[in-house]
């Protein structure tokens, strides 16, 4: 339909005179930011982002059985019914908050079993889905502001009114939501690429501040979009998950995982992906086998979605996963195979990982039966995994058996 109706504007623009470059631009406005870039062949332009499920998966529908995981490992549903499950968090009293983003809109609160309903905690609040608690406070991020509500965990019928420590953010669509960390009373977060591809100004970087919403600085440049950051338990540097550029080819860019070595460095976009590939529009003069930019310290598959991104503090796996990084390949969605699964990385100690799959079955028959998120450790040791297309937690334990 909205092919049929631009080429009727076309004709009757060209009965009017209007010249082409009006008509590119007209186009170029009525596309949204992911599309910039897109080839007009009749399979790209089929291809649309994933929207979630309107209802979470019934419970004895969901993949749960269907998940392959390393020999000793055993997945099972943790929590069932939660819409747009997204970001995972646990109080000091045990209490697991959840975040969700477009289709919730909510942040709930679980008990420390999973038992029991899931209690909303936050509604109606748009892009509701970077999170974080520290010292008892519920930090909040939504795509224009953070907030911060104090001894959460102690007023769950009724948060209050929360202190509003920034309120700068930019809003808009685009890779504008936001995924928290606080390390040594510093919150992180990063503003996302406004764009699938353009010049980012003072977007696409990590930023710090101090939890009282004072200090901005810039912690990494050049990040397009990273949903997904956590910081080695051995040294403290920061690690994230970057999604690549979409509409280059179905099998580059990659997306990144890459580990800050110094403040300020710079990743790349929008002048060169994947650590070699230079941008067929702003990589023009630039070097993108030099060293100006950092390179990725693995490649994480084209288009892979690549999300969160946790470093494993607990006890309970075997040796060889205590410091690994598991990571949520949430999956492509401009790319005709699908895939997504829970990877695990481990640092090599030179700046590059090792990166290999932990936990599939998210796909069947090319179509998403789940696609995972983020991540939680509890306290026993097990992995708990968000899964936002089907409404989930999982959680993940290992016996040897």
């Amino acid at each position: 339909m909205k092919t049929t109706m631009f080429r009727a504007v076309c004709a009757a623009a060209m009965l009017l005179g209007v010249g082409s470059a009006a008509l590119a631009q007209q186009k170029a406005e009525e596309e949204p930011g992911w599309a910039k870039g897109r080839p007009k062949t009749d399979t790209a332009m089929r291809m649309a982002p994933v929207p979630a499920f309107p209802i979470p998966t019934a419970a004895d529908q969901l993949p749960t059985k269907k998940f392959k995981l390393p020999p000793g490992f055993k997945v099972e549903t943790f929590a069932s019914g939660l819409l747009d499950a997204r970001g995972l968090r646990q109080g000091e009293k045990g209490t697991i908050f959840v975040s969700t983003l477009f289709v919730g809109n909510k942040v709930y609160a679980l008990p420390a079993d999973g038992k029991g309903p899931a209690k909303t905690i936050i509604d109606k609040m748009p892009f509701a889905t970077g999170i974080e608690i520290h010292k008892g406070a519920l930090y909040v991020a939504t795509h224009e502001k953070i907030l911060r509500y104090d001894n959460a965990e102690a007023n769950l019928d009724n948060l209050g009114e929360p202190k509003v420590l920034y309120d700068k953010l930019p809003g808009g669509g685009d890779h504008s939501w936001k995924y928290l960390r606080i390390r040594d009373d510093k919150l992180y977060f990063a503003i996302g690429a406004p764009c699938n591809i353009c010049d980012p100004g003072e977007y696409a970087k990590i930023y710090r501040m101090n939890l009282d919403g004072s200090g901005m600085e810039t912690v990494a440049a050049g990040v397009r979009n990273t949903v997904g950051f956590d910081f080695n338990p051995k040294g403290g540097q920061l690690w994230f998950t970057d999604n690549g550029r979409d509409w280059m080819s179905e099998e580059i860019p990659n997306d990144e995982l890459n580990v800050v070595s110094k403040p300020g460095q710079h990743f790349g976009y929008p002048f060169c992906h994947q650590g070699n590939i230079s941008d067929p529009e702003f990589g023009w003069g630039k070097d993108c086998l030099g060293s100006e930019y950092a390179k990725p310290a693995a490649l994480l598959g084209p288009h892979a979605g690549s999300l969160g991104l946790k470093f494993y503090t607990g006890k309970m796996f075997p040796a060889k996963y205590q410091g690994a990084m598991f990571i949520a390949r949430h999956g492509p969605w401009n790319r005709t195979t699908k895939y997504a699964d829970v990877s695990v990385a481990w640092p090599d100690g030179k700046g590059g990982a090792k990166v290999e799959p932990f936990m599939t079955g998210f796909v069947e028959n090319n179509t998403y039966l789940g696609r995972p998120v983020d991540f939680m450790v509890m306290k026993d040791g097990s992995l708990l995994v968000s899964d936002d297309h089907a409404g989930a937690i999982y959680r993940i334990t290992y016996s040897g058996k």
